[in-house]
């Protein structure tokens, strides 16, 4: 590993995606014809480690998967990211975790996710895995697996004073408890509608959201709004960054390519406003390619995006 890298944990889900790409999503009780297929490494967790470790961290990832063949697969494919592996479990109980994606003409998804082993990451993994946390410079956790599995990483996390980022995805209610163990929460408009109640359809929304979420604990908040870009608050932050242009082939992982490039350029104390264009870059990039973890960009593209951005 290169000196000077920092050092992110992550804690969360890893998927086998399988892709259909069509003309359009179909409705329920409708068949179409003529889809392409794929198959992607993914998963939410797994999706923001190895964006990370693409982006320039050194990356630890603390799982569960099965034992069969998408799980070597996986395991495979996190070595050859360069990805300490040492606290991924290897499940014989329950299968590696499944999701089945449709994506349509313009890009946008539709996700159904077969937990299996994610289902199963313990309190008890986390407290087995607590050598990772040791010199960690980040924690970003995610919402695939169990509830007490993400309190109990941020709770170790915060009274090592590591600090957490907090992606709220899939959206579910959170309590304040959880809360105030995070340093900083990436949720998308309707998370962040789901756990405050004001829509964040726009500026004004996503600043009420925003500040409500803030009261609750976290000191920094991004309510990520797709093509429109990000708003934050905190850190002596408050406003929209704009997304960077990009013509989407696949949005299936923007998200976790941004909140992994946002870990490592939070770690390495980069200021907020250069740390969101950095996270925004990589997410464009992400965009215009097909699958999760196949999207996530190197860091040198990332620096050559920010130089020559594309004109809107």
């Amino acid at each position: 590993m290169t000196d000077g890298m920092k050092k992110i944990l992550v804690i969360g889900s890893s998927n086998t995606d399988m892709i259909i790409r069509a003309a359009r999503i179909p409705r329920p009780g409708e068949t179409i014809l003529g889809g392409e297929f794929s198959m992607a490494p993914g998963g939410k967790g797994a999706n923001q480690a190895v964006a990370a470790a693409r982006a320039g961290g050194r990356v630890t990832f603390v799982a569960r998967i099965g034992r069969d063949l998408f799980g070597d697969e996986a395991v495979r494919n996190f070595e050859a990211d360069g990805i300490d592996v040492r606290f991924v479990t290897r499940d014989s109980g329950s299968p590696s975790g499944v999701a089945l994606i449709q994506v349509d003409a313009n890009g946008h998804n539709s996700i159904s996710v077969a937990s299996g082993a994610n289902a199963r990451l313990a309190a008890g993994d986390v407290r087995r895995a607590r050598e990772a946390f040791e010199g960690a410079d980040v924690l970003l956790l995610q919402l695939e697996t169990p509830l007490e599995t993400v309190r109990a990483a941020a709770v170790e996390a915060f009274a090592r004073g590591i600090p957490v980022i907090l992606n709220p995805a899939p959206a579910r209610p959170l309590d304040d408890e959880l809360l105030k163990s995070v340093a900083v929460i990436t949720p998308n408009e309707s998370e962040a509608e789901i756990l405050t109640g004001f829509a964040a359809a726009d500026e004004a929304g996503a600043a009420r959201a925003a500040a409500e979420l803030r009261k609750r604990g976290p000191g920094l908040v991004v309510v990520t709004m797709g093509d429109r870009g990000c708003y934050a608050l905190g850190d002596g932050f408050r406003g929209l960054v704009p997304a960077f242009p990009a013509t989407a082939v696949d949005t299936t992982a923007a998200g976790d390519v941004f909140n992994g490039a946002l870990a490592v350029a939070l770690a390495e104390r980069r200021p907020l406003a250069e740390a969101l264009r950095f996270a925004s870059a990589a997410a464009a990039l992400s965009v215009t390619k097909l699958g999760a973890q196949p999207s996530a960009p190197a860091r040198a593209d990332i620096e050559r995006f920010l130089i020559s951005p594309p004109m809107s």
